[in-house]
């Protein structure tokens, strides 16, 4: 009987270890996750104007991957040192016009 008691004892003292283990990994993956975004945003902050981060903002809210998309494209410019001045609205708006599909007219016909 002590050896059975024993014996679970020692599996949820593992099973425990293991929880912190795993808790612990989720925790550091969400810092560098945090971590990653900020630099993000840092970088934004330094190439597009209030305007343009503030139209950015508002489509990542309707269309979270195009957003994503838009950022990861800039950023990758920026280091690239291919942009020369910050982006603004307007050329923002541009970029957005070709990334985003148009939207198709439904027309509905009565027989």
């Amino acid at each position: 009987m002590d050896e059975e008691l024993e014996k679970l004892r020692r599996k949820r003292l593992q099973e425990l270890q293991q929880q912190a283990a795993l808790q612990e990994s989720l925790e550091e993956e969400e810092l560098r996750r945090q971590e990653f975004e900020e630099q993000k945003k840092m970088i934004l902050r330094r190439i597009l104007t209030a305007d343009a981060r503030e139209r950015l903002g508002r489509v990542k809210i309707a269309r979270p991957e195009i957003a994503e998309n838009i950022e990861n494209q800039l950023i990758l410019l920026a280091q690239q040192g291919q942009l020369k001045n910050k982006i603004n609205d307007e050329q923002l708006r541009m970029l957005l016009s070709k990334v985003i599909p148009k939207k198709r007219d439904i027309k509905i016909r009565r027989r």
